[in-house]
C-alpha cells in the first residue's frame, strides 16, 4: 500500500509539471503573440493578400511589432486587415508609416513589413489606418522569371549557332594561319618604313620653302631679287623687239620671193633673162640656200628660247595674246 501511494503521488506531481510546462508554453506564445494582454488595434486595407492568414507576424523596420488578428472583404477589390500591435513598439510608429505584404524569406509564411514614413508625425493610436504599398506579386514575379529563362534559353541556342557558324567560316581558317602574324609584321615595317620617308620628305620640303623665302637657290632668287627681276624684264622685252624685227623681215621676204616669181613667169622680165645665165643662175641658188639655212637656224634659235625655262613663261603669254587679238 506504501508503494502505491508513492507512485500514485509521483504520478500526480509530474502530471502537474507537465500541466505547469504546458500552460507556460501557451502563456510564451501567447505572449509572443499578443493573446494575452492589451495591445492597439490598427488597420489597414489591400486589394489583394497573397495568402495572407490571421496569426501572420508583422515587423516594424525589421522587428517583432505584433500580429495579424483578423481580416475583413469590404468588396471584392478591398480586403481590410486588423493588426495589433505592441504597445511597447507602437509607440515609435507614426501615422505616416507605410504597410506591405512581403515574405519570411524567399518562400516562408506571409508577414506585413511596417517602414517608417518620410518627415515627423504623431504616433499610431488605436483604430488609425496606416499607408499601403501595393505587395509583390510572387505568381507575376515567378511567371517573369520563367519567361526570361525561356529568353535566355533562346539566345543560348541562337549564340551556340553563331558560335558554329564563325567556327566553319573562312575567319578562323585566317586566323590560324602561321604566315599570317609575319606578313602583318612585314607590312607593318612597309608602313614604318613609308611613313620615315614622308616624315623626311617633308622636312626636306620644308627646309626648300624656308630657303626659297629667304632668297636662296635659282627659286628663292627669282622670287626675292628686284634687280634680276629688272633684268629679265629687259631682256625679254629686247627678245620681243628682235622677235618682231624677225618677222618684219619674213613679211618682206615673202614680197621678194612673190615678185621674184612673177619677174619669172614674165619671159621679158629682167630676171627670167638673168636666170638663162648658167652660172648666174648657179650663184643665185647658192644665195637662196643660204638665206633658207639662215632662216632655218634663226627659227631654231626662236624655238630653243621658246623651250628656255627663264622664256617660256613668256612666249605662252605671247601666244595667249594672239589668240586674245585673234578673237
Amino acid at each position: 500500500m506504501v508503494n502505491e501511494g508513492e507512485n500514485n503521488t509521483k504520478l500526480g506531481v509530474f502530471t502537474l509539471a507537465g500541466l505547469l510546462a504546458l500552460i507556460f508554453s501557451f502563456y510564451m506564445i501567447g505572449k509572443n503573440h499578443n493573446l494575452f494582454g492589451g495591445g492597439i488595434e490598427i488597420k489597414a486595407r489591400f486589394s489583394n493578400l497573397n495568402g495572407l492568414i490571421a496569426g501572420n507576424n508583422v515587423l516594424y523596420a525589421g522587428i517583432q511589432a505584433g500580429t495579424v488578428k483578423d481580416m475583413q472583404l469590404l468588396n471584392d477589390t478591398l480586403i481590410e486587415v486588423i493588426l495589433l500591435i505592441d504597445p511597447k513598439v507602437g509607440a515609435f510608429i507614426h501615422k505616416n508609416a507605410i504597410a506591405s505584404i512581403g515574405t519570411e524569406g524567399l518562400m516562408g509564411n506571409k508577414v506585413i513589413n511596417i517602414q517608417p514614413g518620410t518627415g515627423g508625425d504623431l504616433a499610431i493610436n488605436k483604430g488609425d489606418y496606416l499607408q499601403t504599398r501595393k505587395a509583390v506579386n510572387t505568381d507575376a514575379m515567378l511567371q517573369t522569371l520563367d519567361k526570361t529563362n525561356n529568353n535566355i534559353a533562346l539566345i543560348s541556342e541562337e549564340l551556340k549557332s553563331t558560335v558554329g557558324r564563325i567556327n566553319e567560316s573562312k575567319i578562323f581558317e585566317v586566323l590560324n594561319d602561321k604566315d599570317l602574324g609575319s606578313e602583318l609584321r612585314s607590312s607593318l615595317s612597309n608602313v614604318h618604313q613609308a611613313t620615315a620617308y614622308a616624315r623626311d620628305m617633308a622636312t626636306n620640303l620644308d627646309i626648300i620653302v624656308k630657303g626659297i623665302k629667304k632668297g636662296r637657290g635659282a627659286a628663292g632668287l627669282l622670287l626675292t631679287d628686284t634687280a634680276f627681276a629688272g633684268n629679265l624684264n629687259n631682256t625679254m622685252q629686247k627678245i620681243r623687239l628682235v622677235s618682231d624685227n624677225a618677222n618684219q623681215a619674213t613679211i618682206r621676204l615673202n614680197t621678194l620671193i612673190e615678185g621674184v616669181k612673177q619677174d619669172l613667169s614674165s619671159k621679158d622680165g629682167s630676171l627670167s633673162v638673168l636666170l638663162r645665165d648658167s652660172v648666174l643662175a648657179g650663184q643665185l641658188k647658192q644665195t637662196m640656200k643660204n638665206i633658207q639655212d639662215g632662216t632655218a637656224g634663226f627659227n631654231q634659235n626662236m624655238e630653243a628660247l621658246k623651250h628656255n625655262f627663264l622664256l617660256r613663261g613668256y612666249f605662252k603669254n605671247l601666244e595667249k595674246n594672239k589668240k586674245k587679238d585673234q578673237f
